[in-house]
């Protein structure tokens, strides 16, 4: 594997963004260049989940920033990973790479497994080789499940997950928990609740559903519009995982990142058609598998340990995210 490393700057923190080219790494990267404190390295093998110019469009602004370097490679390949990790000596790994979505785990979920716990591992390992002292880990609100404890904390029990997707996000975290104890590594696992605002993924809801009422078609609800998200701006999950970067006063956590409010689908739908200025055209279909009526989470332990605090209520989060389709 041939990597060059451009940057002479040897006091800056490394930080490798895996999966960087997405939603929310691209924030994320664009945060840590932003500061001048980071030299960044992106892990991403663009796949075609959804079409990888969407993600190349993303880390364009990157390219020519000189502490910023790019590897188009899998986080399964275990070698390539290791000589990554042996080559620049990173200071902490913020792993967002892995495959998204829960109806789309249920038709592949080898692929799945393969890239999201083997993946996970292969990082893990080359982290551990390579004396990474820190690993943070984008997880997921979906490993709570079905439950009826409200909100979602930390400490409810996961073991009854409605996806292969939720079933590989506590594969993760339970592996990084393995490393964090065997090895003293500094492990973080944030739970992330459904994120959204620019450049977000366009098979997620309220991407789909404001590109299709701008565009006078009809959206799908599965369902009679009465499930609930704890929607989540970027800015604010972007806010938490700056502070993960420092946090140290436990070799491991899991946290909640959420917006700590959440809204019916059918609200949802009002607050874009507010935004957009028009009105929606609504089908119905069924419920689908794998989805849970609810998610809402408890940030206290996020405040207490962070100083998380979300404060972009839905509606202002709606104005931004369609000011942004529409510049696009």
């Amino acid at each position: 594997m041939a990597f060059v490393d451009h940057c002479t700057q040897i006091t800056m923190k490394k930080i490798l963004v895996t999966g960087g080219a997405g939603f929310i790494g691209s924030h994320l990267v664009e945060w840590l260049l932003s500061t001048g404190e980071y030299k960044v390295t992106i892990v991403d093998n663009f796949n075609e989940f959804y079409n990888p110019a969407i993600k190349r469009r993303n880390v364009a602004p990157f390219l020519e920033q000189r502490n910023f370097e790019l590897f188009e490679g899998d986080i399964v390949d275990i070698r390539g990973m290791n000589e990554l990790c042996a080559s620049l000596r990173f200071d902490c790994i913020v792993h967002l790479a892995g495959r998204a979505g829960v109806r789309p785990s249920i038709d592949e979920p080898i692929l799945y497994e393969t890239t999201n716990v083997r993946g996970t591992y292969a990082l893990l390992e080359a982290a551990q080789n390579n004396g990474v002292p820190r690993f943070i880990f984008g997880s997921s609100s979906s490993v709570y499940g079905l439950t009826s404890r409200l909100p979602f904390s930390e400490d409810d029990p996961i073991g009854a997950p409605m996806s292969p997707y939720a079933a590989t996000k506590i594969a993760g975290e339970a592996a990084c928990h393995v490393y964090s104890h065997l090895f003293g590594m500094s492990v973080l696992c944030l739970r992330f609740f459904t994120v959204y605002g620019a450049r977000q993924r366009p098979d997620l809801a309220i991407h789909k559903f404001a590109r299709l009422i701008e565009q006078n078609k009809p959206i799908t609800i599965y369902g009679d519009g009465a499930s609930a998200r704890d929607y989540t701006y970027i800015d604010d999950i972007i806010d938490g995982i700056k502070s993960a970067l420092d946090y140290d006063a436990s070799p491991f956590e899991i946290i909640n990142l959420g917006g700590s409010h959440c809204i019916e689908l059918n609200r949802l739908v009002e607050v874009l058609e507010q935004a957009l200025g028009k009105r929606a055209t609504v089908i119905h279909e069924s419920t689908q598998p794998g989805d849970v009526p609810i998610t809402f989470a408890n940030v206290e332990k996020a405040h207490r340990l962070l100083g998380y605090s979300p404060s972009t209520p839905i509606e202002t989060g709606i104005e931004k995210f369609v000011e942004w389709l529409r510049s696009t």
